[in-house]
């Protein structure tokens, strides 16, 4: 039976070659992304499937961006069936959103909470619903900055990385423990891939990425082959918790229920004040 899926981040790396996969399964796909240039492409490459695919630009390091993006998907659809979650990209230097966030902050770790909390009506309608967030989950490096989550201070990119992908971590557990339904929530650490928009780096950096990607990175088809399964047959517990191949154990102290807890007070505490 095809499928009603949202992709964000979907119009680059593993997002672009997932879209591609599902809608080559018959599925029907809407994929975000910020760059019309790589929207387009993701369009013809989808070939006769193109019908079934609606590439939706936005930026989703933006409040007001994420929540058109979820009008139009509640205007399209009356039914989710999954939620993939890939957004995010570098930030070398510190940069605020429109909305006053450190944007890495903001693009891989808030718009993914605010997309899940916000489509969970329409996927509770599905028999078989699941998000799935693309992140470090398994990596026991970087904390939460819980004096400092915008990072105003002492900032680096990887600092920034490491945070929110802690966030997203403790994501997964809010959402399993808080939202009612049938919805599954998968944390999904692919490892090191060929993946990733590469242009906010230095040249430097980008080719030395790009070397160590060509000696040691998997293909991008690799890392998206167990996202079928989370898709088509979502796991029966709430949470799951997968680095790479290997099962993680919920007890990590990244997935700490007290941390989470703590997080989502933070968060809405964050955009409440975006708000006013």
């Amino acid at each position: 039976m095809s499928k009603t899926i949202v992709i964000s981040g979907g119009t680059d790396g593993m997002g672009r070659a997932f879209a591609l996969e599902r809608l080559s399964l018959g599925d029907t796909v809407l994929a975000i992304g910020s760059n019309r240039g790589k929207g387009e492409s993701l369009v013809t490459a989808a070939g006769p499937a193109a019908d079934r695919l609606t590439f939706l630009r936005a930026d989703l390091s933006s409040i007001a961006e994420i929540e058109r993006v979820i009008d139009e998907v509640r205007a399209r659809y009356n039914t989710v069936d999954a939620l993939l979650l890939f957004a995010n990209r570098v930030s070398p230097r510190r940069t605020e959103t429109v909305d006053g966030f450190e944007h890495t902050f903001a693009l891989y770790y808030l718009s993914r909470y605010l997309l899940s909390q916000r489509l969970t009506p329409l996927l509770e309608r599905s028999e078989t619903p699941v998000i799935v967030s693309i992140a470090g989950v398994g990596v026991t490096k970087g904390a939460i900055s819980w004096d400092d989550p915008q990072l105003t201070h002492d900032y680096g990119a990887v600092r920034a990385q490491l945070q929110a992908g802690r966030a997203n971590d403790l994501l997964g557990v809010t959402y399993s423990e808080t939202s009612p339904g049938t919805v599954r929530f998968v944390l999904y650490h692919p490892g090191f891939t060929r993946s990733g928009d590469l242009s906010s780096l230095n040249i430097l950096t980008r080719t030395l990425l790009r070397t160590l990607a060509r000696i040691s990175a998997q293909p991008v088809s690799e890392a998206i082959h167990p996202l079928h399964a989370f898709v088509d047959a979502p796991p029966a517990q709430p949470l799951t918790a997968i680095d790479r191949s290997r099962p993680l154990p919920l007890s990590l102290p990244t997935l700490d229920p007290t941390n989470a807890h703590r997080l989502a007070t933070l968060t809405e505490a964050l955009l409440s004040r975006a708000d006013t």
